[in-house]
């Protein structure tokens, strides 16, 4: 919607408050909603039957939170979700705070106890705006009809504007259901605040000459790339900048696609698991971060990279910076804004540092070679049942340049945070890793696939994260959508069961599940479905799985139940320390 069709279209005259809500979410133009009514918000919910305005009813209100943070991801546009008063509010938590972790711009409206009767015991009233405010990045209690449009204005600009991330607006039943005579100047809303980021700030002029200058001086520089190159839309800025300035690029799971996995500057994963970055790592002598705020899984529980390694720290939210390492040059704003001037700083001097780095850039294919030659028994493994190592790799020779694939939080997404090839820029790859809940797989593949509806999405998650969100499916169904996802199945909490192998040798507790037949399942709610028992059928399978696309298709894989052989690599946490070891 333009701005002029804004101003055209703006309503007037007496409306209760749940159509005002509406009349303004049609302003901002948003996406397909997801939630499920309550009495509160019934008046919404009219409202939106009435302009005809796409809303998906889900099963459970978490998954409408995961659905909706999904969408906003793929689309940097907020995602919206709603749930009724009480435990409707409450189930919205966990999604919440991946959107908060995530930096993921969304708006959540929750519908509050009648006024009039507020603390009286009313049916499901519970202390819900002290339980999420936590939960996002800010929470708006409307008070008086009149105020629905102005307040929600707020929640765009908060929810898009610095460091993105969830509003919650908490509508009591009596300002939902009550009436005003509004004018059409209250709908206005400002179009900047409709996409992340809605600001963009630039760091510090001296600030980026120092950071230009460490990276002038180094032989080894390397550009370390987390969430927040996504946030900004800043991929041409940070591919410009790695090419002239000949510096490779590692990434973090949220990081994958700051650059082609697929491009000779990628180093792939660093942290917890790693292909060649951690090595690389090691031997820099200058660390340019961006958007990464180097938590436990990127720096191996704190222990990498050293700190003798100068570091320069770009990140949008100034309190990142130095949190967990410090920084000797703290860049403070937008990712897309820091690269450009960096770029600007160095560009003078470009041919030649190129040219003084040409030897170290010519170690990255043959690093990168003979990791693949290692890690070729795994990828192209035969065995039964099917290594997930190749099933990653058929993901990587099925998926097209413009695929989304979605992972679950735990087992799923470590392994294709490690060995899945994003071949272009952008959004390709959706693991939730702001709080790596089990369970996004599925609702976060339905918000992905709506939000661009001609393009391949595949859902990658575990049969225990399937187990908790089967009830979507019959979302899915609903829905119309031609989303892939593939169940990983090894009948067990596969995270844990290999951990527990670790840690207490073979000592297993409450972390086997029951072998179930998820393709049957699917079928039986309407579904395609496709059991996978042989890895030579899995390329097949996922073509079968993107070619549908008028309903979704479960590719159920039967992978290997050995524990000892369930992760990528060793987990640092289960590593036993001896006195002096370093554990990393």
């Amino acid at each position: 919607m333009t701005d002029i069709d804004r101003a055209s279209n703006r309503p007037s005259g007496r409306m209760n408050g749940g159509r005002a809500l509406a009349e303004m979410l049609r302003l901002a133009g948003v996406g397909p909603m997801f939630g499920m009514g309550g009495f509160q918000l019934l008046p919404f919910y009219d409202a939106l039957a009435q302009l005809g305005m796409r809303h998906f009813l889900i099963n459970d209100e978490r998954c409408g939170a995961f659905a909706a943070e999904a969408y906003a991801r793929v689309t940097n546009r907020p995602g919206v979700c709603d749930g009724t008063l009480g435990p409707g509010a409450t189930n919205l938590v966990t999604g919440l705070i991946e959107a908060l972790n995530a930096g993921t711009p969304m708006i959540a409206l929750a519908g509050d106890t009648n006024r009039a009767h507020s603390w009286k015991n009313m049916t499901q009233e519970c202390r819900q705006a002290e339980i999420l405010r936590p939960a996002v990045k800010e929470l708006i209690r409307v008070e008086l009809t009149s105020r629905v449009p102005e307040l929600l204005r707020r929640a765009f600009a908060v929810a898009t504007s610095g460091r993105p991330g969830p509003v919650l607006l908490d509508v009591p039943e009596d300002v939902c259901h009550g009436e005003h005579d509004f004018a059409a100047e209250d709908f206005s809303i400002d179009p900047t605040t409709l996409n992340a980021p809605a600001r963009r700030i630039r760091p510090d002029r001296a600030d980026i000459g120092r950071a230009a200058a460490l990276i002038g001086r180094a032989k080894r520089p390397l550009i370390l790339v987390g969430g927040g190159i996504h946030l900004s839309a800043g991929y041409e800025a940070l591919l410009a900048f790695a090419e002239a300035q000949s510096i490779p690029i590692a990434h973090t799971m949220s990081g994958k696609g700051g650059i082609a996995c697929t491009h000779p500057l990628s180093i792939g994963l660093f942290g917890r698991y790693s292909r060649i970055a951690n090595e690389l790592i090691e031997a820099s002598d200058c660390l340019l971060v961006v958007g990464c705020k180097l938590g436990e899984i990127a720096t191996k529980r704190y222990a990498l990279p050293p700190e003798s390694i100068p570091l320069i720290h770009l990140d949008i939210l100034a309190e990142e910076i130095g949190r967990c390492r410090p920084a000797t040059v703290a860049l403070w704003g937008d990712a897309r804004a820091g690269l450009e001037d960096l770029a600007e700083a160095l560009a003078d001097d470009a041919n030649g540092t190129r040219a003084a780095r040409a030897d170290y850039i010519a170690e990255i294919p043959a690093q990168m070679g003979a990791w693949r030659q290692e890690a070729a028994a795994r990828l192209d493994s035969s065995e039964r049942p099917i290594h997930m190592a190749r099933l990653c790799r058929e993901l990587n020779l099925a998926l097209p340049a413009d695929s989304i694939l979605v992972a679950d939080g735990g087992f799923a997404g470590h392994w294709t945070g490690l060995l899945y090839d994003t071949k272009s820029p952008g959004r390709h790859f959706i693991p939730d890793r702001g709080l790596a809940s089990i369970g996004y797989g599925l609702p976060g593949g339905i918000g992905a696939a709506l939000a661009a509806p001609q393009t391949p999405v595949v859902a990658i998650t575990g049969d225990g994260g399937f187990n908790m969100m089967l009830g979507e499916l019959e979302t899915a169904r609903r829905a119309g959508i031609g989303l892939t996802i593939v169940v990983v199945n090894n009948a067990a909490s596969g995270y844990v069961k290999a951990l527990q192998h670790a840690m207490f040798r073979g000592r297993y507790q409450s972390s086997d599940l029951v072998e179930m037949d998820y393709a049957a399942i699917a079928r039986a709610i309407g579904c395609s479905g496709v059991r996978v028992e042989d890895p030579e059928r899995l390329g097949a399978a996922l073509r079968e799985g993107l070619a549908e696309r008028t309903r979704p298709t479960v590719l159920d894989i039967v992978v290997t139940r050995d524990p000892a052989r369930m992760l990528p690599a060793v987990d640092n946490r289960t590593v036993e320390i001896r006195q002096g070891d370093r554990v990393a």
